[in-house]
């Protein structure tokens, strides 16, 4: 006799078990094919909450650095003023774009020379740095995402695996007892289905998450764009 068919026979008189009783009294495998599956789930949770409010805080910030980048009149002011907004993405390019130009105008500028010319020297040289910069804020908000898609994919398998196995065991209590009566086959059936039912309780959730979060980086992304594109105009014909 398996052990799982003895545990449940050792029940309180009166008392029928349930689903996670059978579980309870379950094999090593299942229970450890269970445990892969809820920390699956916690990571993604985790990381789903994480990127919400990252994300939320970039919306945020993004539209008080706009409104500020829009109003100023000098690059200084809009410096003085990103200090305070350092999650919105467009921060990170602007102050890359701003230590481009400071740059070429300090290497530009002769030696000894008593005028400053505020000129650039390459434009091209401006458009890399805002391009290295945003590749930097795109790797920041969409970091760790892939534990979401890692989750939605694998952990269906994972839960397949655990019902494949439930079902192995139902059938070997069936060969060693000779019966088909539901208390043999019932531990086996709990293990398939709680496995099943925890494999797409991780997926499902961790699917819709990294959709939902992958659109927002992609908006991210366009605004960037966008910001990249504004400033090289302001650069061209303030610098050039």
């Amino acid at each position: 006799m398996t052990p799982t068919l003895l545990a449940l026979q050792i029940q309180p008189a009166g008392e029928a078990p349930g689903l996670f009783d059978f579980f309870a009294s379950s094999g090593p495998v299942a229970k450890l094919v269970l445990a892969t599956l809820v920390i699956f789930s916690l990571l993604s949770w985790a990381v789903t909450l994480q990127k919400l409010v990252q994300l939320k805080k970039a919306d945020d910030q993004s539209r008080r650095f706009l409104d500020v980048f829009h109003k100023s009149q000098k690059f200084s002011e809009v410096s003085a003023a990103a200090a305070d907004l350092q999650a919105s993405p467009l921060v990170g390019l602007f102050q890359a774009g701003y230590a481009e130009i400071d740059s070429q105008i300090k290497n530009a500028q002769p030696e000894g020379a008593e005028k400053r010319s505020y000129r650039i020297t390459s434009l091209a040289a401006l458009e890399r740095s805002l391009k290295r910069a945003a590749g930097v804020e795109l790797y920041a908000l969409a970091r760790w995402t892939p534990l979401l898609a890692t989750t939605a994919s694998a952990t269906p398998f994972i839960g397949l695996f655990g019902t494949v196995w439930g079902i192995m065991v139902s059938f070997s209590d069936i060969g060693a007892t000779g019966s088909t009566s539901i208390v043999t086959v019932a531990p086996g059936i709990a293990e398939a289905l709680i496995n099943t039912a925890a494999g797409l309780a991780a997926a499902v959730p961790a699917l819709l998450a990294y959709n939902y979060i992958s659109g927002r980086v992609k908006r991210q992304r366009a605004r960037m764009e966008d910001f990249a594109l504004e400033f090289l105009n302001l650069a061209e014909r303030n610098f050039t």
